[in-house]
């Protein structure tokens, strides 16, 4: 079950080419679903929210659809059962491109991207101009808030990883606070994609960045959550480092030529 566009919304008519939609995926956030949408609707009044809930137990997806029935610009794609980050983002990516939004964001629905922030990365796509504009810890500005250095290590060192790998000029490469242009980002997907977690994130930007496709970095804060339970798992963490040694190899390999450089925001 989905909410559908209000009459007159359709893609085709091309109304919402200039609107964007924010993806929030959940899997058990009763307890941050209400806040995060409540908040984005007051950040960017034109913006328009899809929910996709993984059939939480939790009932997320019930309190979802009472958002959607009192607000026309929330919406809810519920999937039957925990799929992972990565097809939850390409489910409601196929939504959006159904329906023709011209941005599309990539949220998350624990608090941890700050949506009073959304207007700087909406704001990159078009005054820069970007194909992938991402909310960046890693650059002059950025930070994270109540991270344990363990955790601040992680990302940082697999972004540092990645970077290097896969040859991608971007500062925080893991990052999931993002705004693509709507037929970027039908690109950079056309050929499926597998990965979940940190290496989803990792896999759109690098295939931006091979694309030639122009990539800025923003700085965000980024906040722990302070509802619910982390998702982050072993499992994430050992797909990611396997898949980016993979590319790596892959890129040696080739021997591919170098891209252009793209632009990446204000290095430290």
């Amino acid at each position: 079950m989905l909410s559908e566009p209000a009459e007159g919304e359709a893609g085709a008519s091309g109304a919402l080419a200039g609107t964007p939609l924010v993806v929030i995926p959940t899997y058990n956030e009763s307890l941050n679903v209400e806040s995060i949408v409540a908040r984005v609707r007051t950040a960017v009044p034109d913006a328009h929210v899809l929910v996709v809930d993984d059939g939480s137990p939790d009932g997320t997806g019930d309190l979802a659809d009472a958002l959607a029935a009192a607000d026309p610009q929330v919406h809810v794609l519920h999937r039957t059962s925990k799929a992972g980050l990565g097809a939850a983002y390409l489910a409601g990516f196929a939504w959006a491109f159904d329906r023709g939004y011209g941005v599309v964001v990539e949220m998350d629905a624990d608090g941890s991207h700050l949506p009073e922030q959304l207007p700087s990365l909406l704001a990159a796509v078009d005054e820069r101009p970007a194909d992938l504009v991402i909310g960046s810890r890693w650059v002059r500005g950025g930070s994270v808030v109540n991270w344990p250095l363990h955790r601040k290590l992680l990302s940082r060192g697999g972004s540092i990883y990645a970077r290097v790998m896969c040859g991608i000029p971007v500062r925080d490469a893991t990052a999931g606070y993002r705004a693509y242009r709507a037929d970027a980002l039908r690109r950079i997907v056309a050929d499926g994609i597998e990965s979940q977690g940190y290496c989803f994130q990792i896999d759109l930007v690098r295939r931006a960045h091979h694309a030639g496709m122009r990539v800025v970095e923003v700085p965000v804060t980024f906040v722990e959550r302070e509802r619910g339970e982390s998702k982050m798992s072993r499992d994430i963490v050992v797909e990611a480092m396997g898949r980016v040694t993979r590319w790596g190899f892959e890129r040696v390999t080739r021997r591919a030529p170098a891209r252009p450089t793209v632009a990446a925001g204000v290095p430290r």
